[in-house]
């Protein structure tokens, strides 16, 4: 674990969470809502080590724990106290925190895949919230994928976010902030994760992963904002076999069968990347052949180093065509998330690849 400032991006939610911290107004309810990958298991885990940093509680701590239920995260912010709001990473709290057996910070497990039953959440919260903290100042549970509790788990948390001890603190995690009940909602403070500039996500990739900067482009642009997708594909070893596979499948897919086609998607597999992320890629590229057929702007192109390719394709290729492909590529990742049949969902867009790209 770490602290606020190594939270990439996300100021608006950091500094409410900090001016929360310094004046004492901390929530006993949090919803950390944004697709996977906006970061919010490492804006949980910060929050969770600085607010059982031993420093800071002494530097923070009020006469008298507040607060509040409900609202946003503007309509909650109080008024901040000057002072800086970093966990030390030294005391006996934060090297627990680090090493992720703090015995006050929880994470909420759960044995079905896809369902966080109510014998989840009365073992490991409900009844587990009555016992005090064990050295902390706060007993903090953190539920990732909070949308996957069921309505009968939902209605088992409800009573401990509406009465609970005073040292508990509850945070729901979730890329599906209206799976939860309205009873739910209404008590938490709701922070909603946006997309992370680009520019901040090239950088990080090249300070951090220190990757070139024509491969933190194409990660960056690919990842629309999230830090998560573009590390994955940074991080891979495999970054130039991908973009390669994905090249020779946009040159070639005009002369292959629609089932050669299907076994060579298949093959991604094999690398550390989804087949959603490799679907990225693919619209990521036909976004830079319409930039292209609009603009003529070499400068605006991610992948400037494949523009022979793109002027061979916008000449054949209409706007509506584009967009449909497009369209298809959404479809397609829309299919495969609702389990549809894998060799099916690919038949129907190459289908409509090759009908309006190579036809």
């Amino acid at each position: 674990m770490a602290g606020f400032e190594d939270i990439l991006g996300h100021k608006k939610e950091v500094a409410h969470l900090e001016r929360a911290i310094r004046s004492g107004k901390v929530s006993h309810a949090y919803i950390f809502s944004g697709e996977k990958g906006t970061g919010k298991n490492m804006l949980a885990k910060a929050f969770a080590q600085t607010l059982q940093c031993e420093r800071v509680y002494e530097r923070f701590a009020p006469a008298r724990q507040g607060a509040y239920y409900g609202g946003s995260a503007d309509s909650a912010a109080p008024d901040a106290i000057l002072g800086d709001v970093t966990p030390c990473g030294k005391c006996h709290s934060c090297i627990q925190a680090a090493s992720g057996n703090h015995p006050d910070i929880i994470f909420l497990q759960h044995e079905k895949p896809a369902t966080i039953t109510v014998g989840d959440v009365r073992e490991q919260l409900v009844g587990d919230a009555q016992i005090r903290p064990y050295n902390g100042r706060y007993k903090i549970y953190i539920i990732s994928d909070a949308e996957k509790m069921n309505p009968q788990a939902q209605n088992a948390i409800l009573k401990t976010i509406e009465e609970p001890p005073e040292y508990v603190i509850i945070l729901l995690l979730t890329a599906n902030e209206n799976a939860l009940l309205d009873t739910i909602r209404s008590r938490c403070v709701t922070l909603s994760l946006k997309p992370v500039p680009d520019e901040v996500v090239k950088a990080y990739l090249m300070e951090q992963i220190q990757i070139p900067d024509y491969q933190a482009d194409i990660c960056a642009a690919f990842a629309q904002g999230n830090i998560g997708k573009a590390v994955r594909l940074a991080s891979s070893d495999d970054f130039n076999a991908i973009k390669n596979s994905a090249m020779k499948l946009i040159r070639n897919a005009g002369e292959m069968e629609i089932s050669a086609i299907v076994e060579y998607v298949k093959e991604v597999q094999e690398y550390k990347i989804s087949i959603g992320d490799y679907l990225d890629i693919l619209a990521l590229w036909y976004r830079d052949m319409v930039y292209y057929k609009a603009t003529k702007d070499i400068d605006g192109l991610v992948f400037k180093d494949e523009l022979r390719t793109i002027r061979e394709t916008v000449r054949r290729c209409s706007y509506e065509g584009a967009e449909e492909v497009m369209k298809a590529i959404e479809t397609a990742k829309t299919r495969l998330a609702a389990n549809v049949n894998f060799d099916l969902t690919m038949e129907l867009l190459f289908l409509v690849i090759k009908e309006n790209i190579h036809s």
